[in-house]
């Protein structure tokens, strides 16, 4: 149980990201001595010009980044029936890069690729019915969609046809059928699979628990830089589990999610500073982690934040500054109901209402920022 705990989270979160697959053309094509060739080209109406133009300016191959003039020329090769040219101008307006943001006229271009057959298109349709942009949310149409682009291959596609599977989204859930798509992407090297496969080992779902497979899928994750995964194969170090227990390898993984902003990575990066578990204990330096994962809403890194305020590890004791970052774990679902007895048994009056105006202060503010 306390493995889904820390896991279960990145099924969750992740499983429903999906930016839009934008179509690359072949490298050969618009190398930098064709560039005033496909401009020619282009501007004589020839539509797989005017797709590789679009991607010159969408990528800044040879020319400064134009998604304006990107859009342009998408649009132009996509009025042409070119399918990859109306993914992207689809994904254009997806995004809302080089036009106003519109997903009803995402999904018009995605939908004209669709009816080509093209597999990117029929995944970002998907996309769009899962969840509601666009167009009113259809899970079982988003299901048909990622069926007919995983059938060609489409690694995306088959990772959320097991994420469908899971959940039981437009369809009866399924654990091991999701099991089965999520290999089948996983074996594509497609990282947020190869995640979410480790989770299912490591949690027994679908299959039987192998920590060992949990690793190995993870490890694979992980060294794509995918930083969830970084952190969950951190976590294995740490506890021993399909692994020899290390707790310094357990650092490294855990710093190397936490550079990329991962707040569990970052609250349990502080832990290891804190009790000098794979690394001098360093109070200070578990205060600055504890402190990132807390700043994004980690009621665990904000609860052991105030113990540090509390006991005066790595910042100068400040009851008030504790108070209020147990008052703000506990407005994220934390039970904090021992520690604030604990404190408030040892502050003044004063000292207790400063401490809540600080939280309600701090709330506020972040509140304001997510708006």
């Amino acid at each position: 149980m306390y493995k889904r705990l820390f896991i279960f989270w990145v099924i969750l979160i992740l499983m429903v990201i999906c930016n839009p697959t934008l179509i690359f053309a072949d490298s050969e094509s618009i190398g930098s001595k064709q560039f005033k060739e496909i401009t020619k080209k282009a501007e004589q109406g020839d539509a797989e010009a005017q797709y590789n133009l679009g991607m010159m300016y969408d990528y800044g191959v040879d020319v400064n980044v134009d998604n304006k003039e990107a859009v342009k020329w998408y649009r132009k090769a996509a009025e042409q029936g070119h399918a990859k040219a109306q993914v992207n101008l689809g994904g254009m307006y997806n995004l809302g890069e080089g036009v106003i943001e519109d997903d009803k006229e995402a999904v018009k271009w995605y939908r004209k690729a669709v009816e080509q057959g093209d597999a990117g298109a029929q995944y970002n349709l998907g996309v769009m019915y899962e969840k509601g942009e666009g167009i009113t949310q259809d899970y079982k149409e988003a299901l048909r969609l990622y069926r007919k682009a995983a059938a060609q291959g489409d690694a995306k596609a088959q990772h959320n046809l097991g994420v469908m599977y899971r959940n039981g989204w437009g369809v009866i859930e399924d654990d091991k059928e999701a099991i089965r798509w999520y290999r089948k992407a996983a074996e594509q090297e497609y990282a947020l699979a190869q995640l979410n496969l480790g989770f299912m080992y490591a949690n027994g779902y679908g299959v039987i628990e192998d920590d060992n497979e949990a690793v190995k899928w993870y490890r694979k994750a992980a060294e794509q830089g995918f930083a969830e995964a970084q952190h969950n194969l951190g976590l294995m170090y740490y506890r021993g589990e399909g692994v020899i227990k290390d707790d310094k390898e357990a650092v490294k993984w855990y710093r190397r999610a936490a550079d990329q902003g991962c707040a569990e990575a970052q609250s349990n990066l502080g832990v290891m500073y804190a009790n000098g578990e794979g690394v001098i204990q360093d109070f200070k330096e578990a205060v600055k982690w504890y402190r990132k994962a807390a700043e994004q809403g980690n009621a665990a890194a904000q609860l052991n934040l105030g113990v540090m305020y509390y006991n005066g590890q790595g910042v100068i004791r400040d009851y008030p500054e504790a108070y209020k970052w147990i008052l703000i774990a506990e407005t994220n679902g934390l039970d904090v109901t021992k520690a604030k007895k604990t404190l408030r048994d040892l502050m003044m009056p004063a000292q207790i209402t400063e401490g809540k105006k600080r939280a309600k202060q701090y709330i506020k503010e972040q509140e304001a920022k997510n708006k």
